[in-house]
């Protein structure tokens, strides 16, 4: 088991609302944090994108500790349709608190990326050190050139100002509070809303995107939120490192298990003229878990908690489309 102990100070959590942001806030409050100690702001009580009002946040709250989960986020389709929404927003929210964050004192800041901040064609597993070694997969490059922003400046203001700001960058997630928009969410979460469909309806097939042949490597969002809190712990974090689990697996492969989990017993067909977005991802590990750290939760049971997670939201109304 990976022991976290509670940041201290006064700790922001931006994009509470979203799936990290969620996890972040039960494992702190797990933790005991007291609820003067806990920072959190909804989108309606403050823009991101808007400097004077991050500014005067950060003035009135002064935290100690930032875990930066907040962004626009999608998978290829919202990705592809929308790339001036996701640089514009993710830039300027990134910049805005950052810059904020170091002239009101806040001495931690971890900024949350993601693996598509590496080339498409990355050596494989993916080490943090073939960052800007070629280009970016196409259909999410806008969103992956915020967050490389985003983690330089990190990285930029911990060389010229000494402060302790520093980036993870986690592989694809899943769990509870997860995006199911139909057309907007990532592979998972649309996929165990098109299996459970499918099973609501008794259909006997389901068509998935692509080939089905890329890989990809999936962390559940709890062991995320433990891996950022011992992050946040450690006295001289890296500047950047991958938060993931070290194996993969097929969308293929994938479709098949969460069949199997839901229960869906028809045909599992792919759609070749949808694409396939980068071919293998999966992250090098090495140097998180030099650090004492290591994922808890294996794939299969996480889906299957994920999925009693789904049922209850879909059941009580709560169920995230966005």
């Amino acid at each position: 088991m990976n022991s976290v102990k509670l940041p201290q100070g006064r700790v922001y959590v931006a994009g509470h609302r979203g799936m990290v942001g969620g996890a972040l806030v039960r494992l702190l409050q797990q933790l005991g944090i007291a609820e003067s100690d806990l920072i959190t702001r909804d989108r309606s009580e403050l823009n991101l994108t808007r400097q004077a009002d991050v500014e005067q946040f950060y003035r009135d709250e002064r935290p100690d500790v930032v875990i930066f989960a907040a962004a626009k986020v999608g998978g290829i389709h919202a990705n592809d349709t929308y790339p001036a929404e996701f640089i514009y927003d993710n830039l300027m929210m990134a910049a805005n608190s950052i810059d904020a964050a170091y002239r009101n004192g806040t001495r931690r800041f971890l900024f949350l990326g993601s693996t598509c901040i590496y080339p498409r064609m990355a050596p494989q597993p993916m080490p943090e050190d073939c960052l800007l070694s070629g280009p970016l997969e196409p259909t999410n490059e806008a969103y992956a050139l915020a967050k490389i922003s985003g983690l330089k400046l990190c990285q930029h203001y911990r060389t010229q100002y000494g402060v302790a700001y520093h980036s993870a960058m986690p592989t694809n997630l899943y769990g509870p509070g997860d995006n199911y928009h139909p057309q907007n969410s990532h592979v998972m979460p649309a996929m165990i809303r098109r299996f459970d469909e499918a099973v609501r309806s008794g259909a006997d097939e389901v068509v998935i995107w692509g080939t089905g042949t890329p890989r990809r490597e999936f962390l559940h969002v709890d062991d995320l939120a433990r891996g950022l809190i011992h992050l946040v712990n450690l006295e001289d974090p890296p500047n950047l490192v991958n938060v993931g689990t070290g194996s993969d697996i097929s969308i293929r492969e994938l479709a098949e298990l969460i069949a199997r989990v839901t229960g869906f017993t028809g045909r599992i067909t792919q759609d070749p003229s949808k694409p396939d977005g980068t071919p293998v991802k999966r992250t090098n590990t090495d140097l998180i878990e030099s650090t004492g750290w290591r994922p808890e939760i294996a794939l299969e049971m996480g889906i299957k908690k994920t999925y009693e997670d789904y049922l209850q939201a879909t059941d009580s109304g709560r169920l995230r489309e966005v």
